[in-house]
């Protein structure tokens, strides 16, 4: 039977790797019916060519005539601006992945969840923002979340969710990014492009940044206990750096499972797509014989505190980790414009929810998007700010 897919961020690295997966799968067994792009005007148009899409929505503006332009022969109707890529994920369907980065995915993910379907979600704003607000309505409205990022994947994969009292801790994997063998001189000094320069894994960006940061391991951290109802002492951080073992579930027997796999985003995205079931991915196996060794180590909270006032921000509650999110997109992409320096990322981060700290409501959670979007322009403001006097 054809399932109905709609993906939002489709010409991201998750959105690409969703598409790859689809367009490798039996005939007809998918109908991609809308897909979504920031700004990526070509690559856009070529997926809604391909896959025949019956919406494509653009959010940047800017690029809507030169959309039209290209798909103006085929039978595919076109959205521009936020509530376009919105209007996307209200489409009723079987499946949509969500891979929007950043906190502009939350209200779409929120609409797609509103059509009571399975949900692959790659956004991990969407719970750093609004935890509570965002799982409540999942079972309001009878979704099935399905965690795409890896490390969620792995642990959805081996937790006995039915049985959370025999459950000691969720132990989440971190590759440690590009600098983890760095001295903190170095850091001092590091460019965009060190940064950006991943050593395992090929992702946009924003996340790669994060990744360098441990701000992305801090993300997931708090990501982990919304999805699985566990607290910040219950919730681990290690550094793996070959990324073959992708999150553990330690049990209060002693019992340490574990999930394995290559560092290919294709198999969470396979195992969201085909769930409950598993359906076949496009990846290399491991070959445990040249395999040489898996290491670990603890992260080194000094020079990365970016993973600390993550944790912070879960354990104080609140709308700190919706600020915490905020003044992060705000000074990761102040990096990558080389305004600030590397450093100064998680510096930003720390002033701001600082600075936001006092204000009245900060300790109350909230109860809207609406109130969720104005704590989430004050933080960016104050973020904005911060960099200024950084930067001089």
């Amino acid at each position: 039977m054809t399932r109905k897919i709609s993906v939002l961020g489709s010409t991201g690295s998750i959105g690409e790797n969703t598409l790859d997966i689809i367009n490798r799968s039996e005939p007809g067994e998918w109908e991609v019916v809308s897909l979504t792009a920031q700004k990526s005007v070509e690559k856009l148009a070529d997926q809604a060519i391909k896959f025949g899409a019956k919406f494509v929505a653009l959010a940047d503006p800017s690029g809507a005539e030169r959309l039209k332009a290209r798909l103006k022969d085929y039978p595919v109707e076109i959205g521009i601006g936020d509530d376009a890529v919105i209007e996307a994920a209200k489409f009723q369907t079987d499946f949509t992945m969500s891979a929007i980065t950043g906190a502009a995915g939350l209200e779409p993910t929120l609409a797609a969840i509103d059509q009571g379907i399975h949900v692959g979600l790659a956004n991990k704003e969407c719970l750093v923002c609004a935890g509570d607000l965002f799982m409540s309505r999942v079972i309001e409205k009878g979704a099935t979340l399905l965690p795409v990022d890896s490390e969620h994947n792995a642990i959805f994969q081996v937790l006995e969710s039915d049985k959370p009292k025999g459950v000691r801790r969720l132990i989440l994997t971190a590759s440690g990014g590009p600098f983890r063998e760095v001295s903190y001189e170095r850091l001092k000094s590091v460019s965009r492009e060190d940064a950006l320069a991943h050593p395992v894994w090929k992702m946009g960006a924003k996340i790669s940044i994060d990744s360098a940061t441990l701000m992305n391991k801090g993300l997931e951290l708090i990501e982990a206990s919304y999805l699985f109802n566990r607290p910040s002492e219950e919730i681990d951080v290690i550094i793996h750096p070959q990324s073959i073992i992708h999150s553990m579930v330690e049990y209060v027997d002693g019992s340490v499972l574990a999930q394995l796999g290559s560092p290919d985003m294709r198999t969470p995205i396979a195992y969201a797509l085909g769930w409950p079931d598993r359906m076949c991915a496009p990846i290399e196996r491991l070959d445990f014989k040249k395999i040489a060794a898996l290491t670990f180590f603890e992260p080194n909270l000094e020079m990365f505190p970016a993973l600390q006032l993550a944790r912070d921000a879960l354990e104080a509650g609140g709308r700190a980790p919706t600020v915490l999110n905020a003044a992060n997109e705000v000074a990761v992409a102040a990096f990558l414009n080389n305004e600030i320096t590397f450093l100064d990322i998680s510096k930003a981060v720390s002033i701001v929810l600082e600075q936001l700290s006092g204000t009245r409501d900060f300790t109350l959670n909230c109860t809207s998007v609406s109130e969720l979007l104005l704590t989430d322009e004050a933080a960016r403001i104050s973020a904005m700010n911060t960099i200024k006097n950084l930067s001089q």
